[in-house]
């Protein structure tokens, strides 16, 4: 009955079209523009091309998601330079594709060379999208996409191989975002000794698992099934919920990563990638090195060796590795084992291996054996404990502590070093014990101690204040680097860093090491003794009010903590310098990107997008969910800094202001701020509040959309707010998206509905602006719901009274700079 209804269901779709929803069938094929979705229609299979190139590629794709996103390709290194490619099946009953129809030497093959029956073959994409070419009638397969892996591993997908054909699952990355040919790096699972992860970049290992701990890979948080038998060796990624959009992919930097699909913010989030810290690098440590990522001393070597190049190691250059302490042989008297907990075991691929042993016969084998070195079990059997036997004989490499995972190895070494590791090392039980009492009871007296100190000290500073006046210009100290917070009375302190220190990590101000100048002074980038790099803003001599402002930002960012607000270090003052310490964020500030062509052309749309999302959340951070609402008063691209992977973090605080309690607004006779960003309220009459900020941000919105500044782009006597508001008017707003960006929007009414939020944060009065909350609920809703915009501010080009303009100019790029604009009110 069921091969009956199959057989009318397939004669249907013969006659119908070349495709069937998910099937290509034997006798037709597919054109350029023809597509195939999978059950479900979450993939779907055909033909594409990558941003702004005309070559055309085969392959499958998220069809549920808006952000392209290819999970294979099949002509990766061989795509068409046209549209007049097709896909159909040869005469040997392979899919193929050719370049036209006309064509009969394919691009592109599934190169099966058993024999296939003619009439009842098709090729489908599954639900799991995965392309199969199998019998329609039998169901039997001949050929799978997910045998033949490219960049992308989806859930239910193996990775390995099989032993009878020699069929090896590999991700290898793509060359480039735009270009999906077979890239420099490929993960795969090792053939040699016993079987672990390995990415490699071309021949060399560039990152590890570790082996197969029996519950997961040493060293990787997530869950797989992992099949080590007799016919193949792979492992497969699951999901439990069906609904969950995930993959895990190899990309072309070199990192192993694993996203999932956000419907609400309509992008994918990262939330594993491998190799993130300097431990992770394959043999970074080099032969018998040892990598401690929670350690002052990250990289050591194993008991019984010691540094092959002392020297080399001071200057954090561990290729040479480490050689054996004690030259002599092993296999003397009263040797025995170190033990290390939660470690990423050596390199397996030279390790032997016996599964049929157990741990305590393990130990023994290794200890008659001159040659073994080293020895931990293969794997866990979960509640039956440890099983099989892994023993090394040579010199071993890329070992690791790791914090959550890992398991048990085991190192030999002599009775002199076994010794002096119980010595040293392990203490022993009973004398661990009294160190650990010992200790807690020290810390219980030097919290006593402290406590009556700081008492004493505050004391002493309230009375010292109540009967001290400050020369004009000059601050206590301890006033800005030891204060009380408004709440609770707890006390905080903020690290204080030597002049010296800060002279030898910027090279004693080097101007080579100059990263900008404004009103504040200058910012200088420098690299400290352990390697972290920083920014170091020096409070120039010639500041006004730089004073002022150093001590306010002091006091505001050092207590806030937020992904999207630049983290400060600590401060030093000394002599008669005043520096601000902070994190280095190497891609400069938002400025710099979007108001110079050449750099703005790497922001794509999904890309900015994060950065107003990120900015927006900085901000909503500061009115409502700190401990303090913080009005910044000077948001401007220059004031906002991008890391390494673009997350944007506001900074500059120089100008900012606390509300306590429930104040919502304040006012002032001296406006400082910069002219394009400041609201109506604040620049003619000196009333701030958090509208005030709302403003900004929706003039910071504009800005990223059309990557022109608001303050210097004039048409008809109009800025750049006033353009914009003329063209939406006219239902023509979509003429101001930047055309750099055009390629990269699937879907044009998502940047329509953001220039829609900025026109509603820029409207001239400050009761009608939405708040940041309501803001940042705007980006989850359709704009459809949104109220229409009401006039802007400053549309007719005319400017406040501005005694000094903008310092950092129109056309520079400023790191984290303070203008210092002074505005009187009419």
């Amino acid at each position: 009955m069921k091969i009956a209804f199959f057989n009318f269901f397939f004669f249907f779709c013969l006659l119908q079209s070349c495709t069937c929803d998910d099937t290509i069938m034997r006798t037709r094929s597919m054109r350029d523009g023809d597509v195939i979705f999978s059950e479900g229609k979450r993939f779907a299979f055909g033909f594409f091309s990558l941003g702004v190139s005309n070559l055309r590629y085969v392959g499958i794709w998220y069809a549920q998601v808006s952000e392209q996103t290819v999970v294979w390709v099949a002509n990766r290194d061989s795509p068409m330079n046209d549209t007049s490619g097709v896909i159909r099946f040869s005469s040997s009953g392979n899919l193929c594709i050719y370049a036209s129809v006309n064509t009969t030497e394919p691009l592109w093959s599934t190169n099966v060379t058993e024999s296939i029956p003619e009439p009842t073959l098709v090729a489908r994409l599954s639900a799991l999208g995965n392309l199969v070419l199998l019998d329609s009638v039998t169901g039997k397969g001949y050929w799978e996409s997910f045998d033949h892996p490219t960049d992308s591993s989806l859930p239910f997908m193996r990775l390995g191989f099989t032993r009878k054909d020699g069929l090896d699952r590999v991700l290898t990355s793509w060359k480039s975002p735009g270009d999906p040919a077979s890239g420099t790096f490929s993960l795969r699972i090792n053939r040699t000794g016993f079987p672990q992860l390995i990415l490699y970049k071309g021949l060399t290992p560039w990152w590890r698992t570790g082996s197969w701990t029996g519950l997961r890979w040493s060293g990787v948080v997530f869950q797989i099934l992992f099949v080590n038998n007799q016919d193949e060796v792979s492992m497969t990624n699951r999901v439990m919920d069906a609904s969950v959009i995930t993959r895990m992919m190899v990309n072309e930097t070199g990192k192993v990563q694993r996203l999932t699909w956000s419907a609400g913010e309509k992008r994918w989030n990262v939330f594993w990638s491998i190799p993130k810290e300097e431990c992770d690098n394959y043999a970074h440590r080099g032969l018998n090195g040892y990598c401690r990522p929670t350690s002052s001393e990250a990289c050591t070597c194993l008991p019984g060796f010691e540094p092959k190049m002392p020297r080399d190691w001071l200057l954090r250059d561990y290729t040479g590795g480490c050689s054996r302490r004690n030259k002599t042989s092993l296999c003397r008297e009263k040797e025995g084992f170190v033990k290390f907990t939660h470690a990423k075991i050596p390199d397996t691929s030279v390790a032997r291996v016996d599964m049929n042993i157990t741990l305590k016969e393990c130990k023994q084998r290794c200890l008659r054996n001159c040659s073994c070195l080293a020895y931990a079990s293969a794997y866990h059997e979960g509640v039956g404990g440890e099983k099989g036997c892994l023993t090394w004989h040579g010199d071993m490499l890329d070992t690791r502590s790791l914090l959550n995972s890992g398991q048990d190895f085991y190192i030999r070494v002599d009775r002199e070093e076994l010794e002096r590791w119980n010595k040293n090392g392990s203490l022993g039980k009973r004398r661990a014990i009294i160190i650990v009492i010992s200790l807690i009871a020290a810390l219980m007296l030097l919290a006593v101690i402290s406590f009556c100190f700081v008492r004493k000290r505050r004391k002493s500073n309230r009375d010292r204040r109540s009967s001290t006046t400050l020369p004009p210009g000059s601050f206590d100290i301890s006033d800005t680097f030891r204060f009380e917070e408004d709440q609770g009375g707890r006390e905080w302190e903020l690290p204080l860093f030597e002049l010296n220190t800060i002279a030898t990590a910027t090279n004693n101000f080097d101007f080579r090491n100059k990263l900008g100048e404004g009103g504040f002074g200058s910012v200088y980038k420098g690299v400290l003794e352990n390697g972290m790099e920083i920014a170091v803003k020096r409070l120039s001599k010639n500041s006004g009010q730089g004073m002022e402002a150093f001590k306010n930002e002091v006091k505001l960012i050092s207590k806030l903590q937020h992904r999207n607000l630049v983290r400060m270090l600590g401060c030093c003052v000394e002599s008669e310098e005043k520096m601000l310490v902070y994190e280095y964020l190497p891609n400069k500030s938002l400025d710099y990107f979007i108001f110079h062509e050449e750099q703005r052309v790497e922001l794509d749309w999904p890309k900015r997008m994060e950065i107003i999302c990120g900015i927006a959340r900085g901000i909503l951070y500061l009115h409502q969910d700190s401990r303090l609402r913080i009005i910044h008063r000077d948001l401007k691209a220059s004031n906002v800094l991008l890391d390494n992977e673009m997350i944007p973090k506001i900074a500059d605080f120089g100008m900012a202001r606390i509300f306590g309690g429930k104040q919502i607004r304040g006012s002032t006779n001296r406006v400082v701020g910069t002219y394009g960003y400041m609201s109506p309220e604040y620049a003619m009459e000196g009333h701030f509040s958090v509208k005030s900020d709302v403003y900004s941000f929706g003039v910071l919105i504009l800005e990223i959309i059309t990557g022109k500044k608001n303050s210097a782009f004039h048409k008809e006597s109009l800025n750049l707010v006033g353009q914009i508001w003329d063209l939406w008017n006219k239902g023509e707003a979509t003429a101001v998206i930047d055309k750099l960006m055009n390629q990269d929007i699937n879907d044009e009414s998502e940047v329509m509905k953001c220039v829609h939020i900025g026109l509603l944060c820029v409207q001239e009065n400050a009761s009608d602006r939405p708040d940041m909350p309501s803001v940042v609920s705007m980006f989850g809703h359709n704009a459809n719901d949104f109220p229409p915009p009401k006039h802007p501010a400053f549309t007719s080009g005319r400017k406040p009274h501005v005694k000094n303009d903008d310092l950092s100019g129109e056309n520079s790029t400023s790191v984290n700079d303070v203008t210092l604009t002074d505005v009187y009110g009419r």
